[in-house]
């Protein structure tokens, strides 16, 4: 099995982030790539290339240009006002009540400002190398795009940072670009096919949810912990099933405090029934493994043998997958996570 990385992702490399009140080390670091990657350089069943490079146009294709524009200067704009600035976070948030009854003046001209327009939270610093760390993602997941495009079965995107809060106008949840809205929106452009998106992270994907949620071209499904106790909270209700052309196009699957192996399970056999209703041709997979038993921030009890379990029922809808990797924050564990995910949705053995 294919699996695209690049060591740019080491670029993005917050020190502090806010959390809870409290001023911590972030739970997204460089080490939870090069865990992954070890572990599964380690299994000849495996093998490593480089992503190629695509430009910004089909990012443009799902974000707002202004946003790209912001990333690409902030930190910069932020050391000649402010510096010297390892984590740059906004101080304010344009928060939609703040001009109640008046008319968007859009984005504002003032950096700081500029910071609290295009980030919605505080956990998400950018720092010298974030946006290109970001546009390495990209080219990671649309390279893996083009590894199915090519005729593999599945392959895995090594995607640092992740991106699946990240909505067509905004960034924030550890997320700057949706790297799979951006390669399914390019699977769907390319084939003219219908797409679906498989969300198995612990937190609802606003970002992927609100980029599609008008479109039938492009199906997603979602499981995810149920947003009246789980961050993003705002999002990810079973009553948000799309809008316009994309009504009946989107599903979530909110689930209780201390979903398990079999529980998960189960519900994913539905969420792939309702992919299978949808027609789609091409699947991209949202790999979050914050479901792990152990992980720092999350509280369901999956095991490794339940992500093999996982894998193997999505091989079972029998498309070209594109694996993208999202959260995970239990680093020690997450090789071994991934690969027996992996090995799961290749129907291998461990």
């Amino acid at each position: 099995m294919k699996v695209v990385y690049s060591l740019h992702h080491r670029l993005h490399h917050p020190e502090r982030e806010v959390e809870g009140g409290r001023l911590q080390e972030p739970f997204e670091h460089p080490g939870r790539a090069e865990i992954i990657r070890s572990t599964l350089a380690a299994d000849d069943r495996f093998d490593f290339i480089a992503p190629d490079e695509f430009g910004t146009t089909p990012i443009e294709a799902v974000h707002d240009p202004a946003l790209i524009a912001f990333l690409e200067r902030a930190w910069t704009d932020h050391q000649r006002l402010h510096g010297p600035v390892h984590d740059v976070v906004p101080d304010v948030f344009a928060h939609p009540s703040l001009r109640d009854g008046m008319h968007d003046r859009g984005e504002p001209t003032a950096h700081d400002a500029q910071l609290g327009y295009w980030c919605f939270e505080t956990t998400t610093p950018v720092t010298r190398g974030t946006y290109e760390a970001a546009r390495s993602s990209v080219n990671v997941a649309l390279t893996a795009a083009d590894v199915v495009l090519q005729g593999d079965s599945s392959v895995y995107g090594l995607c640092r940072p992740p991106g699946h809060h990240a909505t067509r106008r905004s960034y924030g949840g550890y997320c700057f670009f949706n790297n799979a809205a951006i390669a399914a929106d390019s699977l769907q452009a390319r084939t003219g096919s219908k797409v679906a998106v498989l969300d198995v992270d612990y937190h609802h994907g606003n970002g992927t949810q609100q980029i599609f949620y008008e479109r039938g071209d492009v199906f997603v499904a979602s499981l995810h912990a149920d947003p009246a106790f789980a961050y993003p909270y705002f999002t990810g209700n079973s009553d948000e099933r799309g809008a316009a052309d994309g009504t009946g196009a989107n599903v979530n699957f909110p689930m209780p405090k201390g979903t398990g192996d079999d529980q998960f399970v189960a519900v994913l056999a539905d969420a792939c029934d309702a992919i299978r209703s949808a027609g789609a041709e091409t699947l991209v997979v949202s790999l979050g493994l914050d479901t792990y038993f152990d992980d720092p921030i999350s509280d369901f009890t999956l095991t490794p043998d339940g992500f093999q379990r996982c894998g193997s029922m999505v091989a079972q809808l029998g498309l070209p997958t594109v694996v993208l990797q999202e959260g995970g924050y239990a680093t020690e564990a997450l090789g071994t996570n991934a690969q027996r995910w992996l090995l799961g949705l290749r129907q291998e053995v461990v």
